[in-house]
């Protein structure tokens, strides 16, 4: 989908990878007032992408408990096992 002086930008290449639905109503009707649907499609990425940074920025709480909750059960293991 080219655009209208023939040359597709980076931005555009991104968005489409991103979202091709996206591009494809940003370029046919630019203009026009963001749709229920495109608003919703839009608070659903952002939610998404939010929670995999939240996910991100714990990550390393995670392997710490992991790693905290692995060294009790083996510990707990060595002492049923004496």
């Amino acid at each position: 989908m080219l655009g209208n002086d023939g040359w597709v930008s980076a931005t555009d290449l991104a968005e489409y990878a991103y979202c091709p639905r996206s591009l494809y109503y940003r370029r046919r009707d630019p203009d026009a007032e963001e749709s229920v649907s495109a608003r919703a499609g839009r608070v659903f990425h952002d939610r998404t992408l939010g929670a995999e940074r939240r996910r991100a920025a714990r990550g390393g709480a995670y392997w710490a408990g992991l790693l905290l909750g692995s060294g009790l059960v083996l510990a707990a293991t060595v002492v049923l096992l004496r």
